[in-house]
């Protein structure tokens, strides 16, 4: 499938919008990372066009590689699930990111024929259709930069006055790149970022506050949701969901009728591999 002309933002046309936000999933939280990466598989053939994925997941707790090597990572791993959350190991970049159902994963996909690696770009143009959203729709004036004291701090983290409300992660293939949103829309940010705060307070253990321990020291002041920074409490997941999608079409994109479903078994075989690969700690 040959690309056609670029949208405003860069983005390959045809481009679609694959939504499955609408209902909050539950249980394992790698089958809709599984999705993606089946997707970014066929997006780098040719046999798919590029597309953005939604998606929001009921309760989990989304690792990094680093996190899962902290030394009571198990114990932490462990509380969580018996709290009813998912827990898993992300093969994008970044550290943990907790999951309600305020927070919608906005996931841009996109063919790279050359194989070039262009990852500042990538993030840079989630970053432009995140602040024009949020611009358009609410008067908000957000930034990228990385925010201390969130949690997974990040250079492309987005934030307004100071307070994150997005982080941003990536997975590249050999074809094909994923460009993953975490933006916390309705709930409460501080109230995620309490929870990634016990996770590590759990999975540092005795060797807390040690300088070699590589974990992020997360304050909840500082990740906020939209609803708390418009003071807005009727935004939520959904009303941002359609200024998003506002904004994709202004730059042609094309809400798809249904999104691919993969063959049987497919996602399981992904999952299973992906926690073979990444969920062990050393």
């Amino acid at each position: 499938m040959k690309e056609k002309n670029e949208t405003g933002l860069g983005l390959p046309a045809p481009f679609y919008i694959w939504d499955r936000s609408e209902t909050p999933m539950e249980g394992d939280v790698l089958l809709p990372f599984a999705y993606e990466e089946w997707l970014c598989r066929l997006i780098g053939r040719g046999e798919l066009p590029a597309g953005v994925h939604l998606w929001r997941h009921r309760g989990a707790a989304v690792l990094g590689l680093r996190d899962r090597r902290l030394p009571e990572a198990e114990a932490a791993m462990a509380q969580f699930a018996a709290e009813g959350w998912s827990v898993a190991v992300r093969n994008s970049g970044g550290a943990l990111v907790p999951l309600d159902e305020g927070v919608v994963n906005v996931t841009l996909m996109l063919p790279n024929p050359a194989g070039v690696m262009e990852h500042r770009a990538d993030f840079r143009r989630m970053v432009a259709l995140l602040t024009e959203t949020l611009r358009d729709a609410w008067g908000l004036r957000a930034e990228a930069g990385e925010i201390a004291g969130a949690y997974c701090p990040g250079e492309y983290d987005v934030s307004v006055d100071g307070r994150k409300f997005c982080g941003i992660a990536q997975r590249r293939q050999l074809r094909a790149s994923a460009v993953q949103a975490f933006v916390v829309a309705g709930g409460s940010g501080s109230a995620l970022a309490a929870r990634a705060r016990r996770f590590y307070d759990t999975a540092a253990g005795a060797r807390a506050g040690e300088s070699g321990l590589d974990y992020p020291v997360v304050e909840p002041g500082f990740t906020a949701s939209l609803a708390e920074l418009t003071g807005d409490a009727a935004l939520d997941a959904a009303a941002f969901k359609r200024a998003l999608i506002r904004s994709l079409e202004r730059h042609g994109a094309v809400r798809a009728a249904e999104p691919p479903v993969p063959p049987q078994g497919e996602l399981e075989r992904l999952v299973a591999a992906m926690r073979e690969r990444y969920d062990k700690r050393a």
